[in-house]
């Protein structure tokens, strides 16, 4: 099986006279495409909303897309807030979910109007002490154990850094109701990339429980409850991708029975999704510049582990297309390889792949989201270009290729690589 890019091999030699491989390439109408789907999807939610998870793919471009279709941003960091605000995202359309918080990201979340999503009971007194308690806060919900649907363990939170226990929860929503917080939300993210229109309705009906004890046993006011991310992409050819709609019912069934005779019909939802959002709607785009044959066959590609970590990182698949051969038989087995003095600087190992000749533009799939922004600077390799291919066909630049002025900017407080400065 095969997946068949967004962009053609005659766009990609008309974008390579003007960029030089390695970049990312965006699909504009992709992406709204699939933010309006997921809008409509929930709309029988009347406080819905959708914290894009800024991590994924921090690009103000793109973020200011997926405004338009009513998302906010979901941040974990300071850089990540300044975005936000910078993009004139306003306080309440901004969420903060972080762990091992320093003090002056509390501040600066506060000061900015952000929704401050605890990640543990002690972080309360932290929070208090450093930058105040505002009248709404959320808090991260971690019930440990295995978190199975059907028969399958999806993930197991009880190895997982975040959240308050069970008991936290409940001590903590107490102790912020006495120190005059008003109203309360819960927040929870219990698998990762699950491929199953399964893992959302069943998490609603933990959160949604969890809730309704909440409220009765501390008399607290639960204005949302944060499904957090976890729907995932089907990376593989041969996966079929989540039904929103689907897991959408699927939700909104479990709140009618759980929540509306509870007395608790007006509870927002809200979602921080990333990967569902981004992922299939980016790639990147690379040039096969060697051919190796030793003990096994190895194509050298411009791009590396820099440009696309999660390969070298968890073994992860991403399917490539080589652009103009994608009819022919794939009867060559090849590792796909970058540049890196590491040894797992491989896109693929062992893939079935079409004769390649150097010179091949490769199309590396599903990089929209967790791609650039997981990248580093190992052997002084630079990051990429980002590139967004508008609904017009034609392309825009929406982030530079790093140069080695970049790379040595942090050396601009002396004089020793004033060469290259």
């Amino acid at each position: 099986m095969s997946k068949t890019p967004f962009v053609t091999l005659e766009q990609l030699k008309e974008i390579t006279k003007t960029y030089p491989t390695p970049f990312h390439l965006y699909d504009e109408k992709g992406i709204r495409v699939n933010a309006a789907r997921l809008r409509d999807a929930f709309s029988w939610n009347p406080g819905f909303k959708e914290y894009f998870a800024v991590k994924a793919t921090p690009n103000p471009f793109i973020l200011n897309i997926l405004r338009e279709y009513g998302c906010g941003c979901d941040c974990s960091s300071m850089t990540e807030l300044m975005m936000a605000d910078a993009l004139h995202f306003s306080g309440s359309d901004i969420m903060f979910s972080s762990n091992a918080t320093p003090a002056e990201e509390y501040v600066f979340a506060r000061k900015i109007g952000a929704t401050i999503n605890l990640d543990d009971i002690t972080h309360i007194k932290y929070l208090e002490n450093c930058a105040g308690l505002p009248e709404t806060i959320s808090c991260r919900y971690n019930p440990g154990g295995l978190f199975k649907i059907s028969n399958d363990i999806m993930d197991n939170p009880g190895d997982a850094k975040y959240g308050f226990t069970t008991e936290q929860l409940f001590e903590g929503f107490r102790i912020l109701k006495q120190k005059g917080v008003k109203h309360f939300g819960i927040h929870a993210f219990l698998a990762s990339n699950t491929v199953t229109n399964e893992y959302y309705p069943m998490l609603a009906k933990v959160l949604f429980e969890v809730a309704v004890h909440l409220k009765k046993e501390t008399g607290a006011d639960i204005r949302f409850i944060n499904l957090s991310g976890g729907i995932g992409i089907p990376y593989r050819p041969d996966q079929q991708p989540n039904d929103i709609y689907q897991i959408s019912a699927g939700v909104k069934k479990v709140y009618e029975e759980v929540l509306v005779p509870a007395g608790m019909g007006d509870v927002a939802l809200y979602t921080e999704l990333g990967r569902y959002m981004l992922g299939p709607y980016g790639c990147l785009v690379t040039t096969a510049i060697h051919q190796k044959h030793t003990h096994k066959e190895y194509i050298g590609c411009d791009a590396c582990a820099v440009n696309l970590m999660r390969p070298a990182m968890y073994g992860a698949y991403h399917h490539i297309t080589v652009m103009g051969k994608e009819d022919q038989p794939c009867d060559h087995k090849y590792d796909v390889t970058g540049s890196l003095c590491e040894n797992n600087d491989k896109f693929a190992i062992d893939r079935m792949l079409p004769a390649i000749d150097t010179g091949d533009l490769l199309v590396i799939h599903d990089t929209g989201a967790h791609g650039f922004s997981m990248g580093y600077n190992y052997n002084g390799k630079l990051k990429s270009a980002e590139l967004l291919l508008k609904e017009d066909g034609s392309v825009q630049m929406i982030r530079r290729a790093e140069t080695p002025k970049d790379y040595f900017a942090t050396f601009d407080f002396c004089d020793i690589l004033d060469k290259y400065l």
